[in-house]
């Protein structure tokens, strides 16, 4: 999960000869660090022909995903382009969530409404 300019030396010299090795594990590490930049970076224009390098090299462990994305292309390009989120709100929801769970049983919603602030 770390990123390999930040491996110690020992740790990137052991993952070069383990891409090495195997040719198929490298064309997924550099799929994935490619959707990575596209997340990270806001690119979601890219999505497609990511989408299409992936279908090229054939890897299984990523049709599932592939055609995931694809399902929805409008919905996550949108999502990995523009620069709003809802990721604050999904936050509280999940706050909430959770202290109605701790109260399962015990109380309605006046207690509840007297927890969330």
């Amino acid at each position: 999960m770390t990123h390999p300019d930040t491996l110690p030396e020992s740790e990137r010299l052991r993952l070069k000869s383990v891409l090495a090795s195997c040719p198929e594990l490298d064309a997924l590490t550099g799929h994935v660090r490619g959707f990575g930049k596209i997340l990270t970076q806001l690119q979601g224009d890219q999505l497609p022909q990511w989408i299409k390098a992936v279908r090229a090299d054939d890897p299984p462990s990523l049709h599932t995903f592939a055609n995931g994305l694809e399902r929805d292309l409008a919905a996550v390009t949108a999502g990995l382009t523009l620069p709003w989120s809802s990721g604050v709100v999904e936050g509280h929801v999940n706050r909430i969530k959770m202290i109605k769970r701790q109260m399962y049983g015990r109380a309605g919603f006046g207690l509840l409404r007297k927890r969330v602030p």
